[in-house]
């Protein structure tokens, strides 16, 4: 019988919160998705196990940026991200290089985005420039 995403999610957080993610763990998992063909619910699943893992107190925070992140941004990203999780044991910030970012920040939790770049500034600016002129 197919368990369930949520309940899959929930073993993976369980686990993964008391023993941490190994390689090993990963490949077993890896090995599972695709055995059971569902490699396509693997976004899904770790915005889950992101929720699962939020709700025990740890919070993992991706800052797409297409520059290294220095000490100071992360702990202003830390900063921002407590006010979203006040009861936060710990906020863990993960760096994804993303090239087609001018400037700035995008920041992805489990259940939600926050986006702080350049180009979202920009679109917002152009946005409201350009309101109610049609």
């Amino acid at each position: 019988m197919k368990q369930s995403r949520t309940k899959l999610a929930g073993n993976i957080a369980d686990k993964t919160l008391k023993h941490g993610v190994t390689k090993r763990y990963s490949q077993q998992l890896a090995a599972y998705l695709l055995s059971e063909r569902r490699v396509s619910e693997l976004d899904s699943l770790l915005r889950d196990v992101q929720a699962d893992w939020a709700a025990a107190g740890f919070v993992e925070v991706i800052a797409a940026s297409a520059h290294p992140l220095t000490v100071a941004i992360k702990a202003d990203i830390r900063q921002q991200v407590k006010r979203l999780y006040p009861a936060a044991k710990q906020i863990i910030v993960t760096e994804a290089h993303d090239p087609d970012l001018i400037g700035g920040v995008r920041l992805s939790l489990a259940n939600q985005q926050l986006d702080m770049s350049v180009e979202a500034k920009l679109n917002k600016f152009k946005q409201l420039t350009t309101a109610g002129k049609d």
